[in-house]
């Protein structure tokens, strides 16, 4: 588990997990919606999807703004509400 970001807005933390076969890992992203108090967690395609998007980001030197929103067009769809431990 790796904290990637973290805004007034949002919170994205990496995955890593052992993969179905041995040998392999699978990745995954949970976006916590601090401001919607809900969270969701991609995998799959979604999760390459999302990493492709922040790395072309990144290489266009973006403001926090532009990352919130990109990460708001995944986080749109997240129906986790928020649990506190």
């Amino acid at each position: 588990m790796q904290m990637l970001y973290n805004s007034d807005s949002f919170v994205v933390v990496q995955f890593d997990a052992p993969g179905r076969e041995p040998g392999t890992a699978a990745s995954g992203y949970e976006i916590v919606d601090k401001t919607a108090r809900r969270e969701i967690y991609l995998q799959g395609a979604l999760a390459e999807r999302f990493e492709r998007g922040v790395q072309e980001l990144v290489r266009q030197g973006p403001s926090q703004e532009s990352l919130d929103e990109f990460i708001a067009g995944f986080a749109g769809a997240a129906q986790q509400p928020l649990v506190l431990h």
